[in-house]
């Protein structure tokens, strides 16, 4: 008769730190190998010999692992996910802080910006960061426009424009450090950038007749006619 102690040693790994970094070994030759999209959780495990709830307990999801696998504090995906709810009116400044302030973080940021510039040499990995960018990024913004109602027409074009504006900021800011956008005040980035990235996610505002005290009515009177 088998005793316990032969019956768990030939059954899946319990968790411990070499089980997590086999986990993420995997996970990497995996993502790299295959992309983003086709590799699961279960597939995962089942190469590094674990249940697939282990890797939910170390790293919470997929998009968790990928962030770990690129040694991420903070995950590109995970950081959108957490800048969606709300009113949509002011989405563009949600993501906008969010984006930026995991971008501007000492500790959080440059393993970002490393990624990055890792992807610009590396094939593999550019191609792998591409799928992210238009699945997790793109693609959630786009899935969170039609859930909303607010935007019916173009939705994927218009989340794409929008993704591409905000890649724009952080390589001007953070890639190239171009001033005076990479040493300007983050409040103060994301009231001048809002209102072409809200315009972009859902037209331009409808124009009013501007009254008597309005600086666009001033302005307006002021023009040569």
């Amino acid at each position: 008769m088998m005793n316990k102690a032969g019956a768990a040693a030939r059954g899946r790994r319990r968790g411990s730190p070499d089980t997590r970094r086999e986990i993420l070994a995997v996970a990497r030759r995996r993502f790299l190998s295959d992309g983003y999209g086709p590799v699961t959780m279960r597939s995962i495990a089942a190469e590094a010999g674990v249940d697939a709830a282990l890797i939910s307990y170390f790293f919470g999801s997929k998009k968790g692992l990928f962030g770990a696998v690129l040694g991420l504090v903070a995950n590109p995906p995970e950081v959108l996910a957490g800048a969606l709810p709300g009113d949509p009116a002011t989405l563009p400044e949600r993501v906008l802080r969010a984006l930026l302030t995991a971008w501007d973080d000492p500790e959080g940021g440059r393993p970002l910006v490393l990624m990055v510039r890792a992807a610009a040499q590396d094939p593999e990995l550019g191609r792998l960061l591409q799928e992210i960018v238009e699945n997790e990024l793109v693609g959630r913004i786009a899935d969170h426009l039609a859930g909303t109602g607010a935007v019916s027409a173009d939705v994927r074009g218009r989340a794409g424009v929008f993704g591409a504006q905000l890649a724009g900021v952080i390589f001007t800011r953070h890639l190239l450090g171009v001033e005076p956008v990479a040493s300007m005040p983050r409040d103060e980035l994301i009231a001048r950038l809002a209102p072409g990235l809200r315009a972009v996610l859902y037209g331009p505002p409808r124009r009013s007749r501007p009254g008597p005290g309005d600086p666009a009515g001033r302005a307006a009177r002021g023009r040569p006619r």
